[in-house]
């Protein structure tokens, strides 16, 4: 995986699933599902590690693609949604779509949301378009994997109370965070990031 891959895949979550998502369904959120990451109300789009799928079935290929064209043959207009953050992927229209590694990024999706799931089956895991993170909140805690940033630059895991806490288990100023290939077992982490919070 490489900073190219997080960035196209950034873009094409920010530009062309929740741009288009928010101007047609007034939402930003995107899920996790369909061997990707998708928007969770019309248009119905999924991106995977290798393809734009729309919800009549066709595909679109992302390899050397611009972020342009593959809104164009997705029959969407390109562009992030406006005046909701002042961050985000900082891609454009004419980036190149980069894929290798994707799958790394969209396997620890996958897997933070079956954890997400299991830590607490009644609240839906939200992909944000903004900084490109799969999360949830519960008792002012957020609980979430990462495609990675600054931070950590591969995809990670993490727990972020609201306010901040000390103590061994919290190893960044936000809170706790892993990268993802170093936690056997993600809800054991955000099981022990919930106990943690709360002693």
């Amino acid at each position: 995986m490489t900073n190219l891959t997080r960035r196209s895949l950034h873009g094409l979550a920010e530009l062309v699933l929740a741009g288009p998502q928010y101007r047609s369904s007034g939402t930003i959120r995107l899920g996790v599902g369909g061997g990707g990451f998708r928007t969770v109300a019309a248009p119905e789009l999924t991106v995977t590690a290798d393809a734009l799928v729309r919800g009549d079935g066709r595909r679109v290929d992302l390899a050397g693609r611009t972020l342009g064209e593959v809104a164009a043959a997705a029959g969407v207009a390109i562009g992030a949604p406006e005046n909701l953050y002042p961050d985000g992927s900082g891609a454009a229209a004419e980036d190149v779509v980069v894929l290798d590694g994707a799958a790394q990024i969209l396997e620890a999706f996958a897997a933070g949301d079956a954890a997400l799931r299991a830590l607490s089956g009644d609240v839906e895991p939200v992909l944000w378009p903004e900084h490109f993170d799969l999360g949830i909140s519960l008792d002012e805690v957020n609980y979430g994997v990462s495609a990675g940033d600054s931070t950590i630059d591969e995809p990670y895991a993490y727990v972020g109370p609201w306010k901040a806490r000390t103590g061994d288990f919290w190893n960044v100023s936000f809170g706790a965070a892993h990268p993802v290939r170093a936690l056997p077992d993600l809800l054991a982490f955000f099981e022990e990031g919930r106990r943690t919070a709360a002693s």
